[in-house]
């Protein structure tokens, strides 16, 4: 039995392809379903639901043995011990800095001001800003980082941006790129060596439909 971890939403709808493309059809709609193990077309594969940030863990100490998640999620939990054989292309955005439209960001910066920044990206946040030689108080929020700056909490956010439009509805401005995201394939790699024959032709057919 070759065991995928998954996320709803983007990251599922995306890999759906993918899957397709090695012949695994999902029997399930997760959006629809309450189960959180659910079947495919080929008997020995099946799809876990899990939350983003625990599709690395669930990989690592075996209770998957392959997972698909963002790199914002191996950077920040860290990916050790995980064999990452593709990155999949898919779920595209970026880690950017956002302030208040009205925060003169680049003189704070500048002149050596120390930042509040609210994320979630705690660890990537912190080295970004230690290599740009920025002193920052890092507040950790779980979501509604938006709200941050506009109720004076942070100066600034450290946030997954996709269009931007939640920055714009909610007055605030994309300041600075941090690094572009995508999703990645991860393997467990005791399972690699037990079930090496099933797992390599998945991520073969994962690569060919990337290189399409």
């Amino acid at each position: 039995m070759i065991t995928l971890a998954l996320s709803k939403g983007r990251i599922f709808e995306e890999t759906v392809p993918l899957l397709r493309a090695a012949g695994i059809e999902v029997l399930d709609d997760p959006d629809k379903s309450r189960k959180l193990i659910l079947a495919t077309n080929q008997p020995d594969v099946r799809v876990l639901i899990v939350r983003a940030t625990d599709v690395p863990t669930y990989v690592q100490f075996g209770g998957a043995d392959m997972g698909i998640t963002g790199k914002d999620t191996l950077l920040e939990h860290g990916g050790q011990g995980l064999f990452q054989p593709l990155d999949l292309q898919i779920a595209k955005c970026r880690i950017s800095v956002a302030t208040r439209a009205d925060f003169d960001y680049a003189r704070a910066v500048r002149q050596g001001s120390r930042l509040r920044v609210a994320t979630k990206y705690v660890a990537i946040a912190r080295e970004f800003f230690a290599s740009k030689g920025v002193h920052v108080d890092l507040i950790k929020l779980y979501g509604s980082m938006e709200l941050a700056p506009l109720v004076g909490l942070a100066d600034a956010i450290v946030d997954l941006v996709s269009t931007g439009g939640t920055l714009r509805a909610n007055n605030l401005v994309e300041v600075e790129q941090i690094m572009d995201i995508s999703s990645r394939l991860v393997v467990n790699q005791a399972a690699l060596k037990l079930k090496q024959e099933p797992i390599r032709r998945i991520i073969d057919a994962f690569a060919g439909a990337v290189a399409l």
